[in-house]
């Protein structure tokens, strides 16, 4: 359907089919997550601090019971390691998610909009 190629070859090689993968799985990212970072960095973060925990109580285990020393395994550290990070990515998707509501507010946007209104059931004095 379409006419072939006179002069030259096409530059259209497997880098930018990569590179358009990478816009597009950008474009879904940003699109679906835009408005709710904590949603990301927070199942990020809480991930990563159930796995501290856990391996910080099997490493309980192994003191309290086998009475063996933690001091010297490099699992005690990534324990730690993993609290901590969990922490700063649950911080850092609040933050986000303040930062996403003050510049919806500020511009005079809605961060949210209601596809449907299920139940239309209204006291007296509300509005919706």
């Amino acid at each position: 359907n379409h006419r072939s190629r006179q002069y030259g070859s096409s530059k259209y090689g497997i880098s930018r089919t990569v590179r358009v993968m990478l816009d597009l799985i950008n474009v879904w990212f940003l699109g679906t997550y835009s408005t709710r970072p904590i949603h990301v960095f927070g199942t990020l973060g809480l991930s990563s601090m159930a796995f501290g925990v856990l391996i910080g109580l099997y490493l309980s285990f192994i003191k309290i019971f086998l009475g063996e020393s933690i001091g010297n395994r490099p699992l005690l550290l990534l324990a730690v390691l993993l609290v901590v990070i969990g922490v700063q990515l649950v911080t850092m998707g609040l933050l986000g998610e303040m930062i996403t509501r003050t510049y919806y507010e500020s511009q005079n946007k809605p961060i949210y909009v209601v596809r449907e209104i299920v139940n239309d059931f209204v006291d007296e004095g509300d509005t919706v």
